[in-house]
């Protein structure tokens, strides 16, 4: 119903100034319903329960936090711009302690899907990196040990403020980190990098052979890599 969708926005609102106002980030289900203007059984109906006001108020911060994501621009080198991706989540933290906290910080019972949505995100920034020939491991492994450091520097930063007007730490917590996952990208000038990956793929194969691939499922992706490389052949 548009007015139930009404009052549970006002009411996640209401939440998230409290969270983010009170000294111990605790948010009072009685409070949230006086700041609205309704009663208490009204926010049991829309949310259950307090986890799940808390529950929906994480999930809400994630939409602020992809429309941040959505709005930084989009560049041709996916590297830079995954560099640029690291500190705006420091600045989302240090912008929205308490809300990160609630994001980010494990509770028992929680159903909010924040945290993985945020991965996603990641992952999608990532797999452009790997398009471009500039990541060592998978999109998913790489995205949990970035964002795995990237969140407990941020939780670090936000129990002791100080360091979130000094980028050092982070950015070297950042750069350590991505060199494990990163790679040199290929030539940017690279008029198809899938016939270049396809070759330099064909060629490992040929020159090391794989033991994860039966006989037969690898003379099958020989004969893929052909046809991406010679398709007038096919």
């Amino acid at each position: 119903m548009p007015e139930d969708d009404s009052l549970r926005a006002a009411m996640i609102e209401a939440a998230e100034r409290q969270l983010a106002s009170s000294s111990d980030h605790e948010v009072a289900t009685r409070a949230v319903c006086e700041a609205v203007g309704v009663s208490q059984p009204v926010l049991y109906r829309l949310f259950g329960d307090k986890r799940g006001l808390l529950d929906a108020v994480a999930d809400h911060g994630y939409e602020r936090y992809a429309a941040l994501k959505a709005a930084q621009e989009q560049t041709g080198d996916p590297v830079a711009d995954l560099h640029a991706g690291w500190d705006g989540h420091m600045a989302f933290a240090q912008a929205n302690p308490a809300l990160y906290q609630l994001m980010f910080t494990p509770r028992p019972w929680s159903r909010s899907t924040a945290r993985e949505r945020v991965m996603d995100l990641l992952v999608a920034a990532l797999t452009r990196c790997a398009a471009v020939g500039a990541l060592k491991v998978e999109p998913h492994t790489a995205a949990r040990l970035i964002l795995s450091a990237n969140v407990g520097t941020a939780l670090d930063h936000i129990a002791r403020p100080a360091p979130f007007g000094d980028n050092a730490l982070s950015h070297r917590m950042r750069d350590a980190v991505f060199s494990h996952v990163l790679a040199e990208p290929a030539a940017a000038n690279d008029a198809d990098p899938l016939h270049t990956a396809a070759l330099r793929l064909h060629a490992q194969l040929d020159l090391t052979g794989t033991q994860a691939l039966e006989p037969v499922e690898a003379a099958l992706l020989r004969r893929w890599l052909e046809r991406i490389t010679h398709p007038a052949r096919s």
